[in-house]
């Protein structure tokens, strides 16, 4: 696996654990937590989806 894929999977993780943390946090009932998790899972997300464009551009994937 080179490090561009690495990369790539440990954004993947942590995509997984933000939506896991929006799931606990409407089973415990605390809403500012979701929210919070709904934010973060955004960052992750556009931030992945940045760093990808950068790698298909240099021709790292």
């Amino acid at each position: 696996m080179n490090k561009a894929k690495a990369v790539m999977f440990i954004f993947a993780i942590a995509a997984m654990l933000s939506m896991i943390s929006i799931g606990y946090a409407i089973a415990a009932q605390t809403w500012l937590g979701a929210i919070a998790g709904i934010v973060a899972l955004y960052v992750v997300m556009s931030v992945g989806f940045k760093t990808k464009r950068k790698f298909r551009d240099q021709g790292l994937l």
